[in-house]
């Protein structure tokens, strides 16, 4: 008897740790992720932001004018230069031997020239003495005319040869720092090439692509808010001072060029920015419509619907199929006239397939 009672509580104890085992093992529900977007008003939506580089407000790209070895190059990225300092220079081989060309064929038209002129007053004076002709006097006069521009001709050859010595070196055209030191010391380079960029003067610029879609919406002068990634907790203001008037076909947009208003020295060119525009301020009036992407509205036979998201930590939530009224299209979206407001959270992908009480986790677009 007491044998069968050890077993009943043996079986009774393995069961209760197997129910208590089972009842561990929970499998976790997997949400399924929604997109989403804001309900905001036309206005609100004109506030857009694009991202951006910080440049130096005067950057210089150095380069030779002529071709030629890097013979000495003294750029040290960081390094800080003054005005005249001397960058790069080139072997000027061949920039050397037309110049020595040069100085000869001004020797020697020179020679030629006082030959010409002396025998000119020899003739001259013969001439007025009655011994010469008129044509002997007249040719030559014609000879020295032309011993002269051949010498005025060698001496501009000679400045230009010595111009063309000038340009295998680079100096520094302004104070500044060594930004980029894009070539090596005994490499062959070409006319044109960057050797070296200069970043001169203490602004800070940012450049900034736009589409098409906004070019138009920018002027001179228009005030922008900036931040910077590498910067916490400040907002700088900026200003547009360029706009390009031809697309950037590496890009497909426009090269805007923005000058911080107040820089502070821990911007460094380079440094990633963000860029907000407001456009709503070029326009003439405020439009005060709410606005929701295309995308984002479905159809059945009670009419336009989108899905509402419910959610209490912005993370997960609840949608709930919601009926609206809608007017009319624009390139911004679809202008809702009932059944929304501004701050509703709508999702904007997958309206086919999401359900009415739906629990979703949440991906802002």
């Amino acid at each position: 008897m007491k044998f069968k009672t050890y077993i009943a509580i043996m079986l009774t104890v393995a069961f209760g740790l197997t129910s208590c085992k089972e009842k561990v093992e929970v499998k976790e529900v997997v949400l399924r992720p929604v997109k989403y977007k804001i309900v905001g008003t036309s206005s609100s939506q004109s506030i857009r932001t694009f991202s951006g580089t910080a440049k130096a407000g005067d950057e210089i790209d150095l380069s030779f004018r002529s071709n030629g070895i890097i013979t000495e190059l003294k750029a040290k990225v960081g390094q800080s230069v003054k005005k005249g300092d001397l960058i790069a220079k080139l072997d000027n081989v061949q920039a050397k031997l037309a110049y020595e060309q040069a100085i000869s064929a001004l020797n020697t038209a020179n020679s030629a020239m006082k030959t010409a002129k002396s025998n000119l007053t020899r003739v001259k004076s013969m001439y007025e003495k009655g011994s010469n002709s008129l044509s002997d006097y007249e040719a030559a006069k014609n000879s020295y005319q032309s011993a002269l521009d051949s010498y005025e001709s060698a001496k501009r050859n000679k400045s230009i040869q010595q111009s063309q010595i000038n340009y295998g070196y680079i100096k520094a055209p302004k104070s500044g720092v060594i930004a980029e030191k894009n070539k090596q010391l005994n490499e062959n380079v070409s006319a044109g090439e960057v050797i070296a960029v200069l970043n001169a003067g203490d602004n800070i610029n940012v450049i900034v692509g736009l589409p098409e879609n906004v070019i138009n919406k920018v002027s001179l002068g228009m005030l922008t808010e900036l931040t910077f990634s590498a910067i916490e907790n400040q907002t700088f203001k900026g200003s547009v001072i360029e706009i390009s008037p031809i697309i950037d076909v590496n890009s497909a947009t426009y090269t805007v060029k923005i000058d911080i208003v107040k820089p502070i020295e821990a911007i460094k060119p380079g440094m990633a920015t963000n860029v907000e525009f407001n456009f709503s301020e070029n326009e003439k009036e405020v439009d005060d419509s709410l606005i929701i992407p295309l995308n984002a509205v479905g159809e059945d036979i009670n009419g336009k619907f989108v899905f509402i998201i419910n959610s209490a930590d912005n993370k997960t939530g609840e949608v709930k199929k919601h009926t609206i009224e809608v007017g009319n299209l624009s390139t911004a979206g679809i202008v809702v006239t009932k059944g929304l407001k501004a701050g509703d959270r709508i999702a904007t992908a997958g309206l086919q397939t999401l359900l009415d009480g739906q629990k979703v986790s949440l991906q802002q677009n």
